[in-house]
């Protein structure tokens, strides 16, 4: 997939203590192009499966049926459960994009709970060789969640909400780059004609 990542999106999500990308959450690849850092990516799954979570662990009962608008040529509206209907994507996406040892081992962790402890001893593996796999695992699937396409699992207002991306309007490219550290800010003191 070709998908732009920009700083607005990713400074929110990038760990201001990252040594990769000083927080920004963007790093300059080798063909000069911006990826997301790794923390970035991290961070889109742990907001997407702590919504999981919430979607799991709330009462059956608390569900409703939502009435929502679905765009296309013929604009109409469809009933629908936005909470299961994200727990089943959540876990379609996650089995599709991994494959089968590190779906084995996102599920005993992430779906069924395990500790560390119970799946190393599971999956015949030591401490560091797990973490290190549930790292690469928080990074594919973030990035998976983010650049799904036609409809991403993240941002998460987006899923839930319905809102639909759309261009800047023109007014919004004429923006003011903000002043190095070290300088001062002044705004203006009276309203300039």
């Amino acid at each position: 997939m070709d998908f732009d990542w920009t700083r607005s999106e990713t400074i929110a999500l990038a760990k201001e203590s990252c040594t990769q990308c000083q927080g920004i959450g963007l790093r300059s690849s080798r063909q000069g192009e911006d990826a997301p850092c790794n923390c970035v990516l991290r961070a889109i799954f742990r907001v997407c499966y702590s919504r999981f979570r919430r979607c799991v662990e709330q009462e059956k009962h608390i569900s409703q049926a939502r009435l929502a608008l679905v765009g296309g040529t013929e604009r109409r509206q469809v009933w629908g459960r936005r909470d299961e209907e994200y727990i089943a994507d959540f876990c379609l996406v996650s089995k599709r994009f991994l494959n089968e040892y590190e779906y084995k081992l996102f599920r005993f962790h992430f779906l069924l709970g395990a500790d560390w402890k119970l799946c190393c001893r599971q999956l015949k593996m030591d401490r560091g060789s797990f973490f290190h796999e549930v790292y690469r695992i928080q990074q594919k699937l973030g990035r998976a969640y983010r650049e799904l396409e036609p409809y991403a699992l993240f941002p998460l207002d987006e899923y839930f909400g319905g809102s639909v991306r759309s261009e800047l309007p023109r007014a919004s490219l004429k923006v003011v780059t903000m002043p190095r550290a070290g300088c001062s800010l002044r705004p203006p003191l009276r309203k300039v004609a």
